[in-house]
């Protein structure tokens, strides 16, 4: 399995359709700090958890000045119809084809499942990848351990 970029390489610029509507693409949001989180499936129990304490958390993520994004293989069908039933507060990118390129080009594909692994990338107002925080197998990266890191990047 391959290992997520490192901390101080650029972060690989994408353009992915979202759940919010129309696409979004990484480098038009130079200037803003950037919370990307990839996780393996919509619908699943740990995933559900992790966007809705993501969601029930968003005024901290922008009182830390960030933009947050979830990205996973699943279709921007499936996305849309997740994030209105889980009320998701931010969008969610469909890395849906090619499969998990996007996840490939970060490092966090896992081929043996088809999935991204859950994996946070932090990335700066230059695009540059600050913090990496990977969540064990069946665990999420909580809110407000990802709220701290953004303070400690925005502090460095």
């Amino acid at each position: 399995m391959s290992e997520p970029i490192s901390i101080g390489s650029p972060a690989p610029d994408f353009t992915l359709q979202s759940s919010a509507g129309g696409s979004v693409t990484l480098s038009d949001l130079r200037g803003s700090t950037v919370v990307l989180a990839f996780y393996p499936l919509d619908w699943s129990s740990v995933c559900s958890k992790q966007m809705d304490d993501y969601s029930a958390n968003i005024s901290q993520f922008e009182a830390e000045g960030a933009k947050v994004f979830g990205i996973s293989v699943d279709s921007i069908h499936s996305h849309r119809a997740w994030a209105e039933a889980r009320k998701i507060a931010f969008p969610l990118l469909a890395d849906f084809h090619p499969k998990g390129a996007v996840a490939q080009l970060y490092g966090v594909y896992n081929e043996e499942r088809g999935s991204a692994r859950r994996v946070t990338f932090l990335i700066d107002a230059e695009g540059i990848v600050r913090d990496v925080i990977a969540a064990p197998v069946g665990e999420f990266t909580e809110s407000g351990m990802v709220c701290s890191a953004l303070r400690n990047v925005a502090a460095a």
